[in-house]
């Protein structure tokens, strides 16, 4: 059954519980406590290999802040994973996208291949390191840390397909009260195992309007180009070798 989360940027209040939560957890190292330029306290700044979930403070443009808790996004197309060369990245039984830091030789690759910039690599030992969504938990049947930090319940885990239902309430129960512009953002990578309740367009947060893996954009028909390319070739020289036989 896959597992996932969906995150409503409605409710979350930006306490960064589930940042805390993250990294007690995950052992990480914290962030600093410095302001950022403009006195944000959004002291962590974007994801990275220490920090695998992100509060990212929205300024509305004088209308007050919005929140986003920002994780990776266990994408059902993950280029991430297709582009691993040496197995560190796989699909879990839970449906998620796991990066096994043992079997991690630092190569990089992941980190282009990513459309969300989600992975990154340790500045102490090279290799790259993401959110797991708990697979340490999962296995034990709890729930991830960040999700059972949050005092709003902005971050929901749970079964993929029950969170759909519980998101699409949502965004119709949104709907009814005057709340028109919100929805949800799931789609891109050919659906997102994490993802969002948003109330203005996805580039606010940080987000690409459309995101597919660099990898299959570019590599794939690369790939497929050269393949057609040899067959051509390969075509010819069988038909001269043809004609030089008659």
């Amino acid at each position: 059954m896959r597992k996932g989360f969906f995150t409503d940027t409605s409710v979350c209040i930006g306490c960064k519980a589930c940042e805390v939560a993250c990294k007690q957890w995950n052992d990480l190292p914290a962030d600093g406590g410095e302001f950022r330029k403009g006195g944000s306290y959004d002291n962590t700044g974007a994801l990275g290999a220490n920090t695998w979930r992100h509060v990212r403070f929205v300024d509305m443009h004088g209308g007050g802040w919005t929140f986003m808790s920002d994780v990776c996004k266990h994408c059902t197309h993950a280029g991430c994973l297709d582009a691993c060369p040496t197995g560190a990245l796989i699909r879990s039984e839970f449906g998620t996208v796991v990066l096994q830091s043992d079997v991690c030789n630092g190569c990089g690759y992941c980190i282009p291949s990513c459309p969300f910039g989600v992975i990154d690599r340790d500045h102490d030992d090279g290799r790259a390191a993401k959110c797991t969504l708990c697979y340490d938990r999962l296995e034990d049947d709890l729930e991830p840390a960040c999700a059972k930090a949050c005092p709003t319940d902005s971050i929901q885990f749970g079964d993929y397909e029950d969170l759909v239902e519980v998101a699409e309430r949502r965004v119709a129960a949104l709907h009814d009260r005057g709340v028109e512009d919100a929805y949800l953002y799931r789609e891109p990578a050919g659906g997102l195992g994490a993802f969002f309740l948003l109330t203005e367009p996805p580039e606010r947060y940080g987000l690409p309007a459309d995101a597919d893996s660099p990898l299959q954009q570019n590599v794939v028909p690369a790939t497929l180009a050269a393949v057609g390319a040899g067959l051509l070739a390969a075509a010819g020289v069988a038909a001269a070798f043809a004609r030089a036989r008659r």
